[in-house]
């Protein structure tokens, strides 16, 4: 008898009666049958290659949160959490299992959260074999043990083959992603793009773990060292989370979604990585150039006929994107949890080029830049970007954060206070000029300045071991093991004064243009924490 044959499942309870249903089927089944079905291939790595159609990336216009009882007073409403009429979600959920009825259906149950206290079972019902393959990789896969007695409390239900009807479902167009917190649903239809799955469920924690389980969530990556010291790295994408975690010497938990709990542990929520690939090399990330392998799944890559990839053509989009399960990294923390952390980073690209390539903050900093969230965005990723635009997201993840900013910075700042915790903000974007005129920070010096950290060579310097900048107000270190003193100071590698602070002051008003929004929330305190100058 066929394998396939064996694995299924009834979904009638969901409203979805198809008659074949392909239930927990392996990593290789489900890579077989993307390429059988034309819908991948197979690369020279072993991993497959597949293309996510239309959408290469999240649509933040296009997510939306039921409003009904549980989530009406408190949902921090506006353009990132969307509400969306309960109603109108019935006959869409309605719409779109009659259409999984007719298809041939992918079923998989599996859970969220390393902390078995805070664990959530999770049955993910996909129209393609690549997106549960996806779900495989990065959820964290139950025993056939706890298959046995497996309840979901939470389904993700995912059709990229099925189309909206804005004027008739409620939609902004033909694609969404729909949480409803009443029914325990992730609705998803109209994008292949698979971030989408996981992002879905980032969502729903980073409202459940707060207002339940005094737990805060956390989009950063995460690592541990021999002695047990927990290191978090907060970041928007591009800023360098997976990378500057994924470290040979210290044990990955994760690098995307994490929980820090009132009993003072760190968990991962997923059991795999979803890092980008553009411009990936071998010497540069040897860590995940190695974890594409079987079992892996390149998105929106371009390849030859050979099989080989080609990292740095971004011809179909710059979010060239890599899953695997996180077992494909050698060095992982088994279980994923740690101890509260003694430092925590916080990573930004600035293409300004004004800010520290490192510099230490203080309690008061650390929540103003928590709340801030700043990165840039630079000419050419998106129409119309000419020169380096400011980029704020609260929390460093406002598009999964639910509830109000404020709330997370207040659940952090009183964590990271109890556990006298050191708060590093890193620059991993341009020194010696904005972006087109100096450079990219060379990855082995932020390396080495991460390492000072983790070492204590930069934590146990004094007061005159640091210069305060002018404009931020932030403490910058004077040296550092393994990087020329030149770079340390942004302003001494622009080798024009004049230009250098015109460039700070414009970004320092951004600062303060953004958080104008958060002012009436936040004490007086972290509103001195942002930038001392906006001008001359």
């Amino acid at each position: 008898m066929n394998n396939l044959d064996t694995k299924t499942i009834s979904l009638e309870h969901l409203g979805i009666k198809s008659d074949t249903v392909r239930y927990q089927l392996t990593s290789d089944e489900l890579h077989n049958l993307t390429i059988e079905k034309g819908q991948g291939k197979e690369t020279v790595f072993g991993a497959i290659a597949v293309n996510t159609g239309e959408f290469t990336g999240r649509s933040p216009m296009d997510r939306f949160i039921v409003k009904d009882d549980i989530t009406k007073d408190e949902i921090w409403w506006g353009d990132i959490n969307i509400p969306f009429e309960s109603g109108k979600f019935d006959q869409l959920y309605d719409k779109v299992t009659a259409y999984l009825s007719d298809k041939e259906i992918f079923v998989r149950d599996s859970y969220a959260c390393a902390d078995e206290n805070y664990k959530l079972n999770i049955r993910v019902v996909n129209e393609y074999p690549w997106s549960n393959m996806f779900a495989y990789n990065m959820f964290l896969r139950p025993t056939e043990e706890e298959l046995k007695d497996f309840s979901p409390e939470w389904t993700v239900i995912n059709a990229p083959g099925f189309m909206a009807d804005a004027a008739i479902d409620g939609t902004r167009q033909h694609n969404f992603a729909i949480l409803n917190f009443s029914r325990k649903v992730a609705l998803i239809g109209g994008t292949g793009y698979t971030g989408e799955i996981k992002k879905g469920i980032f969502s729903a924690l980073n409202f459940i773990l707060p207002v339940y389980k005094n737990t805060l969530p956390m989009h950063c990556s995460a690592n541990v060292g021999k002695d047990g010291d927990t290191a978090i790295f907060f970041g928007l994408s591009g800023t360098g989370k997976t990378t500057l975690s994924t470290d040979p010497n210290r044990s990955l938990i994760g690098d995307d979604e994490h929980g820090w709990t009132a009993e003072n542990t760190v968990f991962n929520f997923e059991g795999g990585c979803y890092a980008k690939v553009i411009d990936l090399s071998q010497e540069k990330e040897p860590e995940i150039y190695g974890a594409i392998k079987k079992g892996a799944i390149l998105e929106n890559i371009i390849m030859n006929d050979k099989g080989e990839v080609d990292f740095a053509d971004t011809s179909i989009t710059q979010n060239t994107r890599v899953s695997y399960p996180i077992h494909h990294i050698e060095n992982i923390r088994v279980p994923s949890t740690g101890k509260n952390p003694k430092n925590i980073f916080f990573l930004t690209a600035d293409a300004f080029g004004v800010l520290p390539p490192i510099s230490k903050l203080t309690p008061a900093q650390a929540a103003y830049h928590f709340i801030s969230g700043y990165t840039a965005k630079v000419a050419g990723t998106e129409a119309g970007v000419t020169e380096p635009v400011p980029s704020f997201s609260a929390c460093f993840g406002a598009p999964f954060m639910p509830l109000h900013p404020t709330r997370y910075a207040e659940m952090l700042s009183k964590k990271m206070t109890e556990a006298n915790v050191n708060v590093w903000l890193v620059n991993t974007g341009w020194s010696g000029g904005q972006y087109g005129v100096g450079s990219r920070i060379a990855l082995k010096y932020t390396r080495a300045m991460i390492s000072a950290v983790l070492n204590g060579d930069l934590g146990n310097y004094t007061y005159e071991d640091y210069h305060i900048h002018s404009v931020f107000g932030v403490a910058q270190p004077r040296t550092c093991p393994g990087v020329p003193d030149k770079i340390l100071s942004p302003r001494a590698t622009w080798n024009n004064d004049k230009l250098y602070y015109d460039t700070a002051f414009k970004l320092s008003n951004a600062f303060r243009e953004n958080f104008k929004k958060f002012e009436e929330y936040a004490n007086e305190e972290i509103r001195r924490g942002g930038p001392q100058r906006y001008g001359y």
